[in-house]
């Protein structure tokens, strides 16, 4: 494999650790997308965010490395399993074709192996947690297997994957609280809707290819009304997680920590360029500063609490 050849994915940060690797691995790590880390911190915020707003986020600091160890192992792990599944469909799209089980660079059962290695990872992680916690991440693994095949027969597999992504919200506040809450879920519905929006703009980079070869996304499906659409969905967001404060500290300096957030995402909106596709991959990157902001208002929230 030459040295070049990821670059042809436009999302890719092929440089650095991942070109030092030896020729022989790397598919490996393009497999798991460890060449592009904005994955597997989209997955690890809302399972920080739940560990802070439950104030565990000082005391209990070593169970977020444990989530980001687990974020960067499962995220590859799904990645693995996506192509698996989709191996087929990924040679008919431009910007997937190159991948490495897609083009022959890894076969079938290797990557298989490669899938138990790195589900292996997230036993560890898993072992960390409490009874509670265990019980409720195992829940996630249905919504893990049925992810690939939504975007066959919905238009919105984004909803699907938002509550994937999502999973991390309940799981990190059940470490650290084991009781169920109504602040909780309304941060775990909140992230739904938020990975929505910032996956249906990260979705604008296929339109023309998904179109062509039958893959259904909510790009495509709010077609001309994207940004509005987009717009409506950080707003459930925010309304979500401006809730769950509330309910922790009924104050109005509560809802200002929620601010740089908001900010942020109404950004997004106000300046995406529907037709760059370069762009819609600047703003879907941008979320990585996003979650790091909502991660700063739990944390403000959860040690005032």
């Amino acid at each position: 494999m030459s040295s070049d050849h990821p670059t042809t994915v436009p999302d890719t940060e092929y440089r650095g650790l991942i070109g030092l690797l030896p020729v022989r691995v790397r598919p490996y790590a393009l497999l798991a997308r460890l060449d592009r880390p904005i994955g597997w911190w989209l997955l690890f915020w809302p399972c920080s965010w739940g560990v802070a707003l439950a104030g565990g986020a000082l005391s209990h600091w070593t169970l977020l490395l444990w989530f980001l160890l687990g974020a960067v192992a499962m995220r590859g792990a799904g990645c693995v399993y996506n192509d698996i599944v989709d191996r087929d469909l990924d040679k008919k799209v431009e910007r997937t074709r190159t991948r490495p089980l897609a083009s022959g660079e890894i076969s079938l059962k290797a990557a298989w192996v490669w899938l138990l290695l790195l589900c292996g990872i997230g036993l560890l992680v898993w072992l960390q947690l409490n009874l509670t916690a265990k019980l409720v991440s195992l829940a996630s693994l249905a919504l893990v297997a049925g992810y690939p095949f939504m975007k066959r027969i919905t238009w919105w597999p984004q909803a699907w994957l938002g509550m994937v992504f999502s999973w991390g919200a309940l799981v990190g506040w059940l470490a650290i609280d084991a009781a169920f809450s109504l602040p909780m879920l309304l941060i775990y519905g909140g992230s739904i809707a938020w990975v929505i929006g910032f996956d249906t703009i990260y979705a604008l980079q296929d339109r023309e290819d998904d179109a062509l070869v039958g893959i259904r996304s909510s790009a495509l499906r709010l077609g001309d009304n994207l940004r509005f659409g987009v717009l409506g969905f950080y707003l459930v967001a925010l309304a979500g997680w401006a809730g769950a404060f509330w309910m922790l500290r009924p104050q109005g300096l509560a809802l200002v920590a929620l601010l740089p957030v908001a900010l942020h995402l109404l950004w997004q909106v106000s300046t995406l360029n529907s037709e760059d596709g370069e762009d819609a991959l600047r703003k879907f990157r941008s979320n990585r500063f996003a979650g790091l902001l909502m991660f700063l208002a739990c944390f403000v929230l959860g040690q005032a609490g």
